[in-house]
């Protein structure tokens, strides 16, 4: 492997940090590198808000569901899928423009999310240490109104940088043969189990604890509710009308 794949082979989520400020023009070149990411018919239908202000991390902490990390990092970032810019862009052209379909949701999403781990790739290639925070969309309405995101910007993650004060284990992923298929999608359950068998050794293992669970178990939470119901409404009334 050369050093890039190394790099990316060796992610992990940080969620202590040192109390270390990034060098001046860091931040700048990471989102930098972010934007160099692929982005749909070039749109680049994404925002990031850089948040600063102490009081509203600590509201953020509260809205992402108490995970202190978000106010003891060294740079907390919001990325925002962001249609605002290009249909207002388009719309300046003198042409009428349609808003709320379904496609532009899907591209401003893939687009922050592309984006993203660019800036991940980045900062890790620099020895920081990063952990997205999908709790954003716990209280996405609250989240608008603190960081004052317009119609047709919505928040679809938060992100934790900064140089790690813990080195986590990796956590293995899924065998390659399981994700890669050939032609057509064929399914095998016994490569599941066997990624079960490794997640539950994995748990019992690792530093800080020995969980007694497996990949399919930590799955239940997500599927055996309504995860997030309120988001369909939310995004409807941010302009993503589906349409």
């Amino acid at each position: 492997m050369n050093d890039v794949i190394k790099l990316l082979t060796s992610h992990r989520s940080v969620r202590k940090f040192e109390a270390r400020e990034l060098p001046e023009g860091l931040l700048e070149t990471l989102i930098k590198a972010g934007q160099a990411a692929a982005t749909s018919s070039h749109i680049q239908a994404y925002s990031v808000i850089r948040v600063k202000n102490p009081s509203s991390l600590e509201k953020l902490v509260e809205l992402t569901g108490g995970q202190p990390y978000v106010a003891s990092c060294s740079e907390f970032l919001v990325f925002c899928a962001d249609m605002k810019r290009p249909l207002e862009a388009a719309a300046r052209t003198g042409e009428d423009v349609v808003s709320g379909m379904t496609e532009q949701l899907l591209v401003a999403t893939v687009d922050v999310s592309l984006m993203a781990q660019n800036v991940v790739i980045a900062a890790e290639s620099e020895g920081l240490g990063i952990c997205y925070i999908g709790g954003i969309r716990n209280n996405p309405q609250a989240v608008s109104e603190l960081l004052e995101l317009p119609k047709h910007v919505y928040p679809v993650f938060g992100m934790c940088i900064g140089y790690p004060a813990h080195e986590p284990d990796i956590k293995p992923r899924l065998p390659v043969d399981a994700v890669l298929k050939v032609d057509s999608y064929r399914d095998d359950e016994t490569q599941v189990a066997a990624f079960d068998s490794t997640m539950h050794a994995y748990y019992q293992s690792r530093k800080g604890g020995n969980k007694d669970a497996n990949w399919s178990q930590n799955l239940t939470p997500l599927f055996n509710q309504k995860l997030r119901p309120h988001m369909r409404d939310f995004l409807i009334e941010k302009g993503f009308t589906m349409k």
